[in-house]
């Protein structure tokens, strides 16, 4: 919807089970999520700092985030996300499916 016409970043899965799912993003400048929803909370880790351009359907908001900086959103987000920097950015995103089945043990 909002970066329609963008290239597509890329997802990695390095997990996926019934408690979490742990996706790497990378994007070229300029490339895109496409248009989705967050069924679950999550948390973003930024791998290669960059700004990232946010769209939720009505506004766009450009967000500068330094490596390693990272943040947590509640389930129900709608948005498209767009690398606004020059150069590749990468993220970790952490979707937790079962925050209950989170029990402490090591993996």
């Amino acid at each position: 919807m909002a970066f329609h016409s963008a290239p597509r970043a890329t997802p990695t899965v390095q997990q996926d089970d019934d408690v979490v799912r742990i996706t790497r993003w990378d994007f070229e400048p300029g490339a895109a999520t496409g248009w989705h929803e967050h069924g679950h909370p999550y948390f973003v880790v930024m791998l290669k700092a960059g700004t990232l351009r946010i769209h939720d359907g009505e506004t766009e908001t450009a967000v500068p985030l330094a490596e390693g900086q990272s943040y947590r959103r509640p389930a129900g987000i709608r948005h498209d996300v767009m690398n606004g920097s020059p150069h590749p950015v990468a993220f970790v995103e952490i979707e937790i499916k079962r925050p209950e089945a989170l029990d402490g043990r090591a993996v």
